[in-house]
Order: C-alpha cells, then structure tokens, then sequence
C-alpha cells in the first residue's frame, strides 16, 4: 500500500513537471528495487542442522576453523546453532570455545551416530554405537550436556526397526532428547511406533521434511498424527517455486503449511561439506527473502522462536540483535 501511494505521488509529480519523465521514472524504480529488499526479514536465525565435521576442522587443520564459521554465522545473523558433527569431536571443539561464547552464537550439542563414513549404512544394527551414544551423554560438553541425537539417515525406512534404532528412540524419550532424523515418511511412522509414547511425546526433527519429494498433504497428516514432530528446511525440493530477480517465492501450498503450523518448523544450513560452509551466507540469505513473505510473528518463529522454544534457551545466551 506505501508502494502505492509513493506511485501515486511520482506520477502527479509527472503531471506537474512534464519535462522531467526519466527522473521519475528513476524514482520509481528506485522506489521499487527498495521495497524488493527492505522487506527481508531481518531478525535473528537459528541454524538447527549444522555440521562441523572433521573436513572442515579436524582441532589443529582444515579450511574452516572456528573463527571462520564463527564470521560466517555473525555476518548471517544466525544466534544460536544445532551442532552435530562426525565425528563428535567437532561438536565438543565448538561447544567449548571461547571464541563461541564472544561471538554470541548459542550452542546446542548433539551426539552424532558417525564415528566415521562407514557408519552411516549400520548404525542401525552396530551395538557399539549405542554404547558410544550413552557414554557420550554421560560426558556431556564443556557448554552443557547433550539436548539431542542425529542427525541419522536411513536409507531403507525398514531399518527403523534396527535393534539400535529401537534402543536409541527410547533411549532419546526417556532421557528428553530431540532426534534429528534424515529419513522418509515411512520411517518417521516406524520411529515414533518404537518409542514408548508411541510418538505423542517424540520430539524428532524431521530433516529436510520429507526430502525425497513426500506431498504437502502427507507432511500435513504428519504432523497432525504427531504432536512434537518438527520440520527441517534445508534441502526441501518444492519449497520454493519459480525465481524472481529477488529471489526464489514460497509455493503456495507449502506457504499455506507454514502458516497452518507455525510453531512447528525450522531453518537450517546443513554443512555436509565444505562446500556448504563457502554457500553459508547465501544459504541463509535465501531463508531471510522467504520468510519475509510471510506474517512478522510467523517469520520470526521459523526463523528464531522455534528453536529457541525447544531447546528452552536461557535468555542470556541469546541477546537480541
């Protein structure tokens, strides 16, 4: 509507002064390429799946130590992170720096299932990752102790039934740990029905929602059947639809999910690889144009308030920006 009415002004300029209609035209598409980029939003950001691999900084070499993805995060405005790494090493490196702390940055650890790449195709099944996984609860972190475990993939959904993955879903309920699940609609189903609520008190985030294409509708019922179940951004085909010069838009069903569940999604960045550290400013660049399509109070829960609710941050850990 401002847009509008400053139209409106620049063309009754244009009746009074004929002779100048490049200037008005300047001024209007001055006024336009504005409005396009001062309504990004512009809050703070929680990254709630992020990795800080052994790639990236093994704690004495590497291409992104802790004062390079620290700039990252500070220039992105991301106050506070989910940090699962593999191995747990990288964890443990950032909740424990001082650097950290003097940044700002919130960190809330996970116990990653990685030792090393081969785990990723048995940990389902390999008891002495559940024994790693208790041992390191017990441990904790210099910042704290362990709010969650994951992120895990399984690649066939029938693995969810793994005796280690039926150990480590009761496991997280019984001890309050959030579970960050790489994995399909399927296996959310067979997750929640090993836990000892049956899913009605499982909080799980579901990374990358449902990545291998699952239907709006399906992510819906989804979320409807299970009432702590959250969903993970990154990485979604289908969010987003046809690009503009700004940027890529919300599609409208996925808009329409948003706000039907405002409470119930997160952002995050997802550095698998160092490639996604060199993308991080971008990445969380793209979040801020999307979300300021939509209502100030819902953005801001996506982006921030979230997060912050489920991981019940103190206060002082996350200082407004």
């Amino acid at each position: 509507m401002q847009l509008l009415k400053e139209f409106e002004r620049f063309r009754a300029l244009g009746h009074v002064h004929i002779a100048q209609p490049a200037i008005i035209l300047i001024a209007i598409i001055t006024l336009l390429h504005g409005a396009a980029h001062a309504t990004d939003y512009a809050g703070p950001l929680f990254d709630a799946h992020l990795h800080y691999n052994t790639e990236a900084w093994n704690g004495q070499s590497g291409p992104h130590p802790p004062s390079d993805v620290l700039a990252r995060m500070q220039r992105s405005g991301v106050r506070a992170i989910v940090a699962n790494s593999r191995p747990n090493d990288g964890t443990q490196l950032l909740a424990s720096s001082p650097l950290v702390r003097q940044a700002g940055v919130a960190v809330v650890p996970f116990i990653r299932l990685y030792r090393n790449r081969a785990d990723y195709d048995s940990w389902f099944k390999d008891e002495s990752i559940f024994e790693m996984v208790k041992e390191e609860f017990g441990k904790g972190t210099p910042g704290g102790a362990y709010k969650g475990i994951g992120e895990f993939h399984l690649y066939d959904s029938a693995n969810a039934n793994g005796v280690v993955a039926k150990k480590l879903m009761v496991f997280a309920e019984e001890k309050g740990l959030v579970v960050l699940a790489h994995v399909d609609d399927v296996a959310i189903d067979l997750l929640m029905a090993n836990t000892p609520s049956k899913g009605q008190k499982t909080k799980l985030i579901w990374a990358h929602t449902g990545i291998g294409g699952v239907p709006v509708a399906r992510v819906d019922a989804l979320l409807a059947q299970y009432p702590l179940l959250m969903g993970e951004l990154s990485y979604r085909p289908g969010l987003t639809c046809a690009a503009t010069q700004d940027g890529e838009r919300l599609c409208p069903e996925w808009r329409a999910l948003l706000l039907k569940y405002p409470t119930r999604f997160l952002i995050g960045s997802d550095t698998w690889v160092n490639q996604r550290w060199l993308y991080y400013d971008d990445t969380m660049q793209g979040y801020r144009a999307w979300l300021s399509e939509l209502p100030a109070e819902v953005a801001r829960n996506i982006a921030w308030n979230n997060g912050v609710r489920l991981f019940n941050i103190a206060a002082s850990s996350t200082t407004k920006q």
